[in-house]
């Protein structure tokens, strides 16, 4: 399975990113380039999926970036690790639920080597913590599949600011909280989170292989 691993140390600006994995569908699709799963941060921006509805934002006065991603609004900034993803669905029996799964599994996972339970909901997409009184988000999926290739990807909450949420109701879910892991458990080092996703991502990514 050829996929390129890429780590970006410093921020990468959103617009950028989008027209990487945009190039990156379109050279896979012709067979000119490898599968890609990139770890990465963006700096503060907001960001409004396809279904995404004008009352979900909260405060009229931040800047919402439109993308062609699936899912509603949501909030990227520092302290939050991004896996984005350009994945050829024709090697893996174009089954998109199975893959959704993949990448739900491949987070939680992760978050289970800091014995940090989680888990998926089929109403609300997305990982999900239950403490004693609520059940809050701590990672958000948001996927696109064009030509049987899937991109975008997901985020997981580690220390970033969960304040800047207020602004929104992010994607869409009034009813539930959002989370961060050191708010989760701030006595682990999550460092090393990046390189266990990716562990994870390329062994369930082979489990789904034709």
């Amino acid at each position: 399975m050829n996929i390129e691993i890429k780590k970006s140390k410093k921020p990468i600006k959103y617009i950028d990113a989008i027209k990487f994995m945009e190039s990156r569908l379109s050279n896979i699709n012709q067979n000119n380039a490898d599968e890609l799963i990139w770890i990465l941060e963006h700096d503060e921006i907001y960001t409004a999926g396809t279904s995404y509805k004008e009352n979900e934002i909260l405060d009229k006065s931040i800047n919402i970036f439109k993308t062609n991603r699936g899912g509603k609004i949501t909030y990227h900034g520092p302290g939050q690790l991004i896996c984005y993803f350009v994945i050829n669905l024709k090697k893996r029996n174009k089954d998109i639920r199975k893959f959704i799964t993949a990448v739900e599994k491949t987070i939680i996972d992760s978050l289970k080597y800091y014995e940090i339970d989680t888990f998926a909901d089929k109403k609300n997409i997305g990982i999900w913590y239950k403490d004693k009184l609520n059940i809050k988000k701590v990672a958000a999926i948001g996927i696109r599949v064009s030509k049987w290739i899937a991109y975008h990807g997901f985020s997981i909450n580690i220390h970033n600011n969960l304040n800047k949420y207020k602004a929104i109701i992010p994607c869409g879910i009034k009813d539930k909280g959002i989370t961060n892991l050191c708010e989760i458990d701030s006595h682990k080092d999550y460092n090393d989170l990046k390189n266990k996703v990716i562990k994870n991502f390329i062994f369930n990514l082979e489990n789904l292989s034709v």
